[in-house]
């Protein structure tokens, strides 16, 4: 699904335009990213958990010429599945 399917599915649902559909959700993400720059998590009850991780720094080899290379530490997004879209899925 795309993000576009996931707008004309909320405007379907909600009974409102897709305009209004879009900005709905781009709000949604940009809060979402904002809370996770922020280094907050965010937590939607029965969907999931965003969060972010740090992974440390590690020796890592180009596969081009087998050069070791330093592979700088880094901050990423994570999600958990909460119980509910586990369930969902199954």
């Amino acid at each position: 699904m795309s993000k576009q399917d996931l707008v004309e599915a909320l405007a379907k649902k909600a009974k409102i335009s897709k305009a209004q559909a879009g900005k709905c959700l781009n709000a949604v993400l940009e809060e979402v990213s904002g809370a996770l720059k922020k280094g907050k998590d965010v937590t939607l009850t029965g969907f999931g958990t965003f969060s972010v991780a740090k992974r440390k720094a590690r020796q890592g080899v180009n596969p081009r010429t087998g050069e070791k290379i330093k592979i700088a530490a880094a901050k990423v997004p994570k999600f958990k599945a909460g119980k509910a879209l586990k369930d969902a899925v199954k």
